[in-house]
């Protein structure tokens, strides 16, 4: 019997400023992230259940990770982007869109769903914690150092995209 991989959809916003581009990433929630940086945070992304379509999970998924709706449709200014495999084996399928005007202030705050986890580990005790902590904007060198490093390639996707505009 063959395993079906996990898929996740998501969206990877970006802002121009300048000619400089940033993107939004966020930092997972709970204890085990807490004191990690570089390399654990992504883009705002969640599995797929039984869902077929992969873009209204993702847009499902950024307003239950950052507590933000993106009022997005297919045809909007979006850039499908090739998935990545994550070291984990799960698919990520995104869409990169630059940021509707205004949309996250500075020192935004997500309000992020809550997840039950065992904590401290193989401890039985489970414990809520917030989905993500921290959501923020970042200049694409440091958004590269930040990510999850099979992500990367979804900021190369669109920085190869922009720079043949």
């Amino acid at each position: 019997m063959t395993k079906l991989k996990k898929i996740s959809a998501g969206i990877l916003l970006y802002r121009l400023n300048l000619g400089q581009i940033s993107f939004f990433l966020v930092h997972p929630g709970g204890p085990f992230f807490k004191n990690r940086d570089n390399g654990v945070w992504s883009i705002p992304k969640g599995e797929i259940d039984d869902e077929i379509d992969f873009f209204s999970t993702a847009l499902r998924e950024f307003e239950e990770e950052v507590g933000l709706a993106l009022k997005l449709k297919p045809a909007d200014q979006l850039l499908p982007l090739e998935p990545i495999v994550q070291k984990n084996n799960k698919i990520v399928q995104a869409w990169a869109c630059l940021e509707p005007t205004d949309l996250i202030p500075t020192n935004f705050k997500p309000k992020s769903n809550l997840c039950e986890i065992e904590w401290p580990l193989r401890s039985g005790q489970k414990r809520l914690v917030p989905e993500v902590d921290q959501a923020e904007f970042f200049p694409s060198a440091i958004a590269k150092i930040k990510i999850n490093p099979a992500q990367i390639n979804l900021i190369e996707q669109v920085e190869n995209y922009l720079k043949d505009k």
